[in-house]
């Protein structure tokens, strides 16, 4: 144990030594790139800067949402699937193209969210009120100056808060808002932005939500021979929540590059509604969540060769898991958690169109009370990016990752070492043409988590790390026409082949805080994602926005021909998925359609008739109108939430709710 200790000592000081000596005798003529600029950039249509674009939700289309948690943001992008249990206060955890939760990267301020107890990130945590772009990529970030662990990941959504803005002659802007609903939701927030120096700012974001959680849901079952099970009408128990959101930044430009220091705090205490299964509608599981974490990040640009970004994170989570149902052992279980992370991205420009990185990254991570487990992970990673103008771009990227964990009462286990390459191309073959084909090929590899291998009820200690094997190509079409009624139009298309070796899958064991864990074996998944999206400017000052997006997903079990469902669709993944979102506006008044659709699939691995899940849909639709009283801003919006009062499981036997109301008011000053 000693020998390894020392071993990841030495490892740190190797990296970390070259890229904190003095370089104050470098060059600094080189002037701050557009991307610290304190001045706002419109990027168009034309631009073609990454080489797989990410799918990104911001300014009118993200303030659409605002009233959402970013996981329902998320499922308006081809290629998600979100499981969702039910309410404002049910768990919500999202992944990418089925390769599951812990292949996908949640990035918040560029710096990811972890959870090496479960690894379930719990999208629900984080409202929109604060974030001002949500972006999916899949494969990973289509740029090399990034830290380590952000080529590890098989995709990866980067939620970027606020930066704040200030007109001429403000030096402070607040923001208050108010949100009220079914299920008794009160949701308060406010947001103050205050500018300390020319390029100097802080800002501060709070939120209170609380809400009883009850809603009306239609239970329906019926047996494998066709006949009438249940169907009733009931009221959804134990899915009240009452959480508290704090988190505030302090944001910094140097002459040749950025800073920002950050501190997020989430409290929490919620019901958790749990399955109905055997006629059962109430149950007494509870769940206490504390969840702070504070963390930094500092760019410079040293000279036109040499450029370093630091980051760093601490995280503290306390969660609380009680299970006081009477016919169930009582359980009160308190779990401790820490991690510590730093990274140090090194990038190097040999020319104007060639430029390389090297990256080291170190995390580690504790888990106290319950399993008293200790992991540290190093990540170190090499890429180059070349690029012929617009014709041609290309990068390349190795990540070496290894992993040392130890345990009370259990042998260390042995180093554990995983290699992991990724190419990413595009092509712009016609100089008049904004057509791009892109393609890559892209290795990733995630370990169990801590409750995978250890938790007594449903760990299980021989699981196997996980790797999988991407294949993407596309094509990318963009039209921006100078004159005229359609302002911007766009279209592309990808097709992908997944390889998954050993995939850990994960479902609720009859309590949704408790996990059922194994291992597939191997899982083949071949899709198409499409997208299309336009921009209208019509008569009479109306301007028209649509989105609309596919998905089909073939993910099959291919690990043994023996079993009964060999070659059958893995549980909860959709044939077909799709979404569409239409916004109109006109001199202030803003409409606002939305519909999300997830076609038939099976909610355990057998295809069978008894598994089938039914298909779902819902139409959410919003009128917002904003108007200015003395320089203050004011706003008001009517969501009515489910429109036709669709009734649908997203999760098996965890119903949604049916038609539901929101109004929301905002003061800007």
């Amino acid at each position: 144990m000693h020998r390894s200790k020392s071993m990841n000592l030495r490892l740190a000081t190797i990296i970390f030594i070259p890229v904190l000596l003095p370089t104050s005798g470098l060059s600094r003529n080189k002037t701050m790139p557009d991307s610290v600029s304190l001045r706002e950039v419109t990027v168009t249509a034309q631009s073609y800067k990454d080489v797989i674009p990410a799918q990104t939700l911001q300014g009118k289309e993200l303030d659409a949402l605002r009233s959402h948690s970013v996981a329902d943001a998320l499922r308006y992008f081809s290629g998600i699937q979100l499981k969702d249990y039910g309410g404002i206060g049910g768990i919500k955890t999202v992944n990418i193209r089925s390769m599951g939760t812990n292949h996908t990267g949640v990035y918040y301020n560029g710096i990811e969210l972890g959870n090496a107890q479960n690894g379930q990130v719990d999208l629900g945590k984080y409202s929109l009120d604060n974030i001002e772009s949500v972006s999916l990529y899949n494969g990973q970030k289509s740029e090399i100056f990034q830290s380590a662990r952000e080529f590890g990941s098989a995709g990866s959504i980067y939620l970027s808060t606020r930066i704040p803005k200030f007109a001429d002659g403000k030096t402070t802007n607040l923001h208050v808002g108010l949100r009220i609903g079914s299920f008794d939701l009160f949701n308060p927030s406010i947001l103050f932005e205050y500018k300390l120096t020319n390029t100097t700012s802080l800002n501060f974001n709070a939120e209170w939500l609380t809400s009883t959680g009850k809603y009306k849901f239609r239970y329906r079952r019926v047996t494998p021979s066709g006949e009438l099970a249940y169907d009733t009408t009931a009221v959804r128990q134990n899915g009240d929540i009452d959480a508290v959101r704090f988190e505030g930044g302090v944001h910094g430009y140097l002459p040749h590059g950025r800073w920002k220091a950050y501190l997020y705090h989430y409290n929490s205490e919620r019901g958790i509604p749990g399955a109905i299964v055997n006629n059962v509608w109430r149950r007494g599981e509870r769940l206490w969540d504390r969840n702070s974490f504070a963390q930094g990040m500092c760019e410079n640009e040293f000279s036109r060769v040499y450029s370093l970004k630091f980051n760093f994170k601490y995280a503290y989570d306390y969660t609380r898991y009680v299970n006081n149902d009477d016919k169930l052992i009582h359980v009160d279980n308190t779990y401790k958690q820490k991690e510590l992370y730093i990274s140090a991205a090194n990038r190097f420009t040999i020319m104007p169109n060639w430029e390389a990185s090297v990256a080291y990254d170190y995390q580690w991570n504790g888990l106290s009370e319950y399993m008293d487990v200790v992991r540290s992970t190093h990540w170190i990673s090499a890429a180059t990016a070349f690029s012929a103008g617009d014709f041609f771009k290309l990068q390349a990227s190795g990540l070496a990752t290894v992993v040392n964990e130890e345990k009370r009462d259990r042998d260390e286990a042995p180093d554990k070492f995983k290699f992991t390459p990724g190419v990413f191309m595009s092509i712009k073959p016609f100089r008049s043409q904004n057509i791009v084909l892109r393609a890559f090929y892209k290795q990733s590899y995630r370990m169990p988590t801590f409750n995978d291998l250890y938790y007594t009820d449903m760990g299980n200690a021989y699981l196997k790390p996980e790797t999988a094997i991407q294949y993407n190509a596309g094509v990318l079409y963009d039209l921006a026409p100078a004159n005229g009624w359609l302002s911007f139009f766009r279209v592309g298309c990808d097709l992908y082949y997944n390889d998954v070796r050993d995939k850990i899958v994960a479902y609720p064991k009859g309590q949704q805080f408790r996990w059922t864990m194994l291992n597939l074996g191997r899982v083949h998944i071949k899709g198409i994602d499409a997208q299309m999206s336009a921009t209208f400017s019509l008569p009479e000052n109306i301007s028209l926005t649509t989105k609309l997006q596919y998905s089909y997903q073939e993910a099959i079990d291919v690990t043994n021909p023996a079993d009964n469902y060999y070659r059958h669709q893995i549980p909860y993944i959709p044939w077909h998925s799709g979404s569409a979102i239409m916004m109109a506006s006109w001199r202030g008044w803003t409409l606002n359609y939305s519909y999300i659709y997830t076609g038939e699939r099976y909610n355990q691995q057998e295809n069978i008739r008894y598994n089938y899940t039914q298909p779902w849909y819902t139409s959410d639709i919003s009128v917002m109108k904003t108007f200015t009283i003395n320089k203050i801003r004011l706003g008001a919006t009517l969501e009515v939430n489910n429109l036709f009062s669709q009734d649908y499981d997203v999760i098996l036997n965890y119903p949604m709710p049916k038609r539901n109301y929101r109004l929301g008011i905002t003061i800007d000053i």
